[in-house]
């Protein structure tokens, strides 16, 4: 069998199997390296600070490049604006938050200014920022995150709590609201005095395997395995019909 396999017209057709092989093979790997990319966690470069103007614009649902991204704003509090929201989590304790309406260029921007563990701490901070506003525009930094739903109260709360930062649920807390908001708002890096700072986790993106290229790449290595089989299975057949020729002609 050796002998017929050395034959040029073999060893031809194997040097041509060979190149399908490789190509096979090639094609393979990028199937892999598809489906290791597509398991390796996003980077977002989240925390470099980039100007809410380019990363979102008012009234539209943020992108996922603008939701858990560091940005800043220029603008003012606007005063009697501040809500207080409760079962906000900071670090794991339950407390209270302090939102008010940043009013900028572009429009209204909800910002979380600080937390605290007792309601009267943050009503304390609100009223001193309500009897002191300040008018003149100040860069504000932190991370922009998307609106959260909207939740009934329940219980014995009253109607008016609020325990999730709706945007569609402040309009109509607002007073004298006009103008275009962020469906969105700012979790400030800086808390007024006497709230503390609150949690601000980055994105992390979980990568998935992708199945799908991982089976691809397994089947162009059949394929490939399949050509040198085809070229194994066509000499070994070539050889077969050369012992079925010699035995006829010694037979006659």
């Amino acid at each position: 069998m050796l002998r017929t396999a050395l034959k040029v017209r073999w060893i031809a057709f194997l040097l041509l199997v060979m190149g399908a092989a490789a190509a096979f093979a090639w094609l393979g790997q990028w199937q892999l390296e598809r489906a290791i990319i597509a398991s390796q966690p996003i980077d977002a470069e989240s925390e470099t600070i980039i100007p809410l103007v380019e990363l979102q614009v008012p009234g539209i649902a943020p992108s996922e490049i603008a939701s858990g991204h560091m940005t800043e704003v220029t603008g003012y509090l606007s005063p009697d604006s501040y809500t207080v929201l409760t079962g906000r989590l900071n670090y794991g304790e339950a407390g209270y938050w302090l939102v008010g309406r940043f009013i900028t260029e572009e429009g209204s921007l909800p910002i979380a200014l600080g937390w605290a563990a007792q309601e009267t701490e943050v009503l304390s901070v609100m009223d001193e920022l309500n009897a002191s506003p300040v008018t003149e525009p100040a860069v504000v930094t932190g991370r922009f995150m998307p609106t959260e739903a909207p939740v009934v109260p329940e219980g014995e709360q009253g109607p008016f709590v609020e325990s999730t930062l709706s945007v569609a649920s402040l309009v109509n807390l607002w007073p004298d609201f006009a103008g275009p908001v962020y469906e969105g708002y700012l979790v400030a890096d800086v808390a007024p005095a006497g709230l503390d700072v609150i949690e601000s986790i980055p994105p992390m993106n979980e990568g998935s395997v992708n199945w799908l290229n991982i089976f691809y790449a397994v089947e162009w290595v059949v394929f490939a395995g399949f050509a040198f089989f085809i070229w194994w299975r066509l000499v070994k057949d070539a050889y077969e019909r050369e012992l079925e020729e010699k035995a006829q002609l010694e037979a006659n």
